[in-house]
């Protein structure tokens, strides 16, 4: 059994060696590179790829796997949103993900950059960069009196949600699909609009689909209080940027939080040190000093890494042993 690995990062290769170590009947190829059209030719002859999505996955790229009969592909992240579920369909592609692996890490990352907000410390910075060390006027809002509007009551939204409670913000939440303990606390509001009218802070947690895309466009910032925060670790196209920074302009948003951006791959993970960076959206909110971004870190721990890697490696080892696995997608 051979499985090569795709876009592989110096801080996972102690957790693929130990699971190498744990499983020597297979074979492992670790690639730096991400799975595109230009390495698939790497994995000819071998029996499951195993990748990271920063990128979309062409029709090109996965029909070549399956020429080279790999029909076994597996995730070391949530989405598959870049995924042509026709094309992975039509060719017979089995695709795994890694629904959880750490919420805790996404949940505490989101509210440590909601504090920072409230608490204006990139104001407080770029004052100290120039030795001004004056409070005023950068007065900070308190987190327990915040109303925290967290749409989407996933693993991720619930531990965000346990962590708002602790610091005594009132929380609200919105979701298709109810979750019982959730339901149980009284949370939920019957819509958006609701939420929007209500929150003081607005967090997504989120998938990326065709109906949630730009989901928080211009109306929906109409709709939304003056000085709302955003925060937005889920996915970049869930956020109509320039709609976003048209809301802060006006100062209909008086902060966001972003980890996540449209077009990220040009900017996030990449030493771009002296270089000119073409993304003037990237460029507008990057020099704003009531924007944080971060370049797609939320998930980063050491506990979310091993597991990122060790259930991959699971879910591939089991596609090509019995042809199922713990997280098969269904893409019907």
């Amino acid at each position: 059994m051979k499985i090569i690995a795709y876009g592989v990062r110096d801080d996972e290769r102690p957790y693929f060696d130990e699971w190498q170590a744990a499983n020597q009947q297979v074979e492992v190829k670790l690639v730096a590179d991400l799975l595109d059209e230009s390495t698939v030719d790497q994995a000819n002859g071998f029996n499951g790829v195993v990748a990271f999505q920063q990128k979309a996955y062409s029709d090109e790229m996965l029909t070549k796997l399956k020429k080279f009969g790999i029909t076994n592909l597996s995730l070391r992240n949530v989405g598959v949103d870049n995924i042509n579920a026709e094309t992975a369909k039509h060719l017979g592609l089995k695709v795994t993900n890694v629904p959880v692996y750490s919420p805790a890490a996404i949940a505490e990352f989101t509210v440590s950059q909601l504090m920072q907000l409230l608490r204006r410390t990139k104001e407080y910075e770029q004052k100290f960069a120039h030795q001004d060390f004056r409070w005023a006027p950068q007065i900070s809002k308190e987190l327990n009196q915040q109303v925290v509007g967290v749409i989407g009551t996933g693993n991720i939204g619930r531990a965000a949600i346990k962590i708002y409670q602790g610091f005594g913000a009132k929380v609200i939440a919105f979701d298709k699909f109810h979750n019982e303990a959730i339901e149980q606390q009284g949370l939920y509001v019957d819509s958006l609009e609701e939420l929007y009218r209500q929150a003081t802070v607005v967090t997504l947690h989120i998938p990326l689909f065709a109906e949630t895309t730009h989901m928080l466009n211009q109306k929906a910032f109409a709709q939304m209080n003056d000085g709302v925060f955003i925060i937005n670790a889920a996915r970049g196209p869930l956020v109509d940027e320039q709609a976003l920074i048209n809301a802060l302009d006006s100062g209909k948003v008086a902060g966001a939080a972003l980890d996540v951006l449209e077009e990220e791959t040009k900017v996030f993970n990449h030493d771009l040190t002296g270089k000119t960076i073409d993304y003037p959206i990237f460029t507008n909110l990057f020099s704003r000093e009531n924007v944080l971004i971060s370049p797609h870190t939320a998930f980063y721990t050491n506990v979310a890494v091993k597991n990122m890697v060790n259930i991959s490696m699971d879910n591939n080892k089991s596609l090509i042993e019995t042809g199922n696995a713990k997280n098969l997608v269904s893409f019907e």
